[in-house]
């Protein structure tokens, strides 16, 4: 049975937010929703700031009031857990499986840390998604629920032979804490969180993390459209259609799109210098980038979101930008688009993958446009530096790694499938 089938029951309880910033789930998947933009707020000055600051302060959407909450629903879960189910979820802070544990193949290529979500009570997986529910701002968490959604709608509606949609992984690294530095690892299909929560520093970061999406637009079983990342397109085309014609000729790469070069889970040498650098943009495309970075960066409290933004807009004139494929934003046309933020303090690369790998449903777009993955990274402070990347396993570790290779999501792949995912890697299921 699957997580969301399960527990379907008492999510409707979490009382989320319908404003949604980071996946602006009513937006239609056309040309004409790209005039629609889902920005995040973005601080340029000292004062506004501040302001922000104490606003996030008053409301108690701060990083201290977040690491203390989330502290205590992790302890909560860990109390409804087996002697045995505990040793399942908790690991060393400095383990390295937390950089090997988390990827954009299904869990049936890649093993997850943690217990599986799946193998809980309904009790306990409640606690386990509060957890979560601490950790995330309301739209960050609804980004997270429209993505498991996504799974969901493929495994009730599509052709995919592959069984592990809808299973999801927690672990722990360290013991969850308010005054010392832990790790928060959520994920499965598309999905792979890793927040580091540091009390003793006041410190979240959320680097690296994966958010994908298949489909990119679906209809959830009350008959509404979910897009778990449109906000991530119509940011992106809007920091595009800013720009000149010569600026465009400097940031655009070519109409095939490009692969990923980091994929999640894997070691990543962040490349950068290809594209438009910030210093050639005016102020107004900056802070339209910045709305682009925040779909990443915004998944936390507004304190936590603020101090990541600051710190990477102070490093943007030496952050490069560049794009392929599409340049109109028309899910009907084209494979879709590949950009890639790459600078000190940010590397963020999104891409639409060029196959379905099987899973595929009449009338909905399940590749191109309709199939994405991400990552984001901080070149300087990955899992908080509490641990370097490792390599990661399964099929495409070490290269561009987009998900399942051959057909059918799920089967394991024969000596030419293989040679073909590595020529072609963006005809993937994850």
């Amino acid at each position: 049975m699957k997580i969301l089938s399960k527990t379907a029951a008492w999510t409707a309880t979490l009382a989320l937010s319908s404003s949604l910033l980071l996946s602006g789930c009513s937006a239609p998947a056309d040309a004409a929703s790209s005039s629609t933009v889902a920005t995040a707020s973005t601080t340029s000055s000292a004062a506004s700031t501040e302001a922000t600051t104490e606003d996030a302060t008053a409301s108690g959407s701060t990083t201290a009031s977040t690491i203390s909450e989330t502290a205590e629903a992790a302890q909560a879960f860990l109390d409804t857990l087996s002697d045995e189910q505990k040793q399942q979820v908790v690991y060393d802070y400095d383990d390295e499986t937390k950089t090997t544990s988390w990827s954009n193949f299904p869990v049936t290529f890649v093993d997850r840390a943690g217990v599986n979500l799946t193998d809980l009570s309904d009790e306990q997986q409640a606690a386990a998604l509060k957890v979560l529910e601490s950790l995330l701002s309301d739209e960050g968490y609804q980004t997270v629920e429209d993505i498991m959604g996504g799974d969901e709608y493929l495994a009730e509606n599509s052709s995919s032979t592959e069984d592990s949609l809808g299973q999801y992984y927690i672990a722990f690294f360290g013991d969850p804490s308010d005054t010392s530095a832990w790790e928060v690892q959520f994920g499965g299909h598309h999905l792979g969180i890793n927040a580091t929560l540091d009390g003793s520093a006041d410190d979240i970061t959320f680097a690296p993390t994966h958010l994908g999406s298949q489909p990119a637009a679906y209809e959830d079983e009350d008959g509404n459209e979910v897009q778990p990342l449109s906000g991530m397109y119509e940011t992106a085309f809007a920091f595009y259609d800013s720009l000149s014609d010569e600026q465009k000729a400097e940031l655009y790469q070519g109409e095939e799109l490009a692969a990923m070069q980091c994929a999640p889970g894997s070691t990543c040498d962040y490349p950068t210098g290809t594209g438009i650098k910030g210093s050639d943009l005016t102020d107004e495309q900056k802070d339209l980038l910045l709305d682009v970075i925040s779909q990443w960066v915004g998944l936390g409290d507004q304190e936590t979101t603020d101090a990541e933004l600051a710190k990477i807009e102070a490093s943007l004139d030496d952050t490069y930008v560049n794009w392929s494929g599409a340049t109109e934003y028309d899910m009907t046309q084209g494979d879709g688009i590949y950009f890639q933020i790459s600078g000190p303090d940010v590397y963020i690369e999104f891409a639409d993958q060029a196959g379905s790998a099987g899973a595929d449903v009449d009338g909905v777009t399940t590749s191109g446009w309709g199939h994405i993955h991400t990552i984001y990274r901080d070149p300087q402070n990955d899992y908080a530096n509490s641990v370097e990347q490792e390599e990661g396993s399964g099929p495409g570790a070490g290269g561009m790694g987009d998900g399942a290779p051959g057909g059918a999501m799920g089967e394991a792949p024969d000596q030419e499938s293989s040679e073909d995912s590595t020529a072609a890697t963006a005809d993937a299921s994850a």
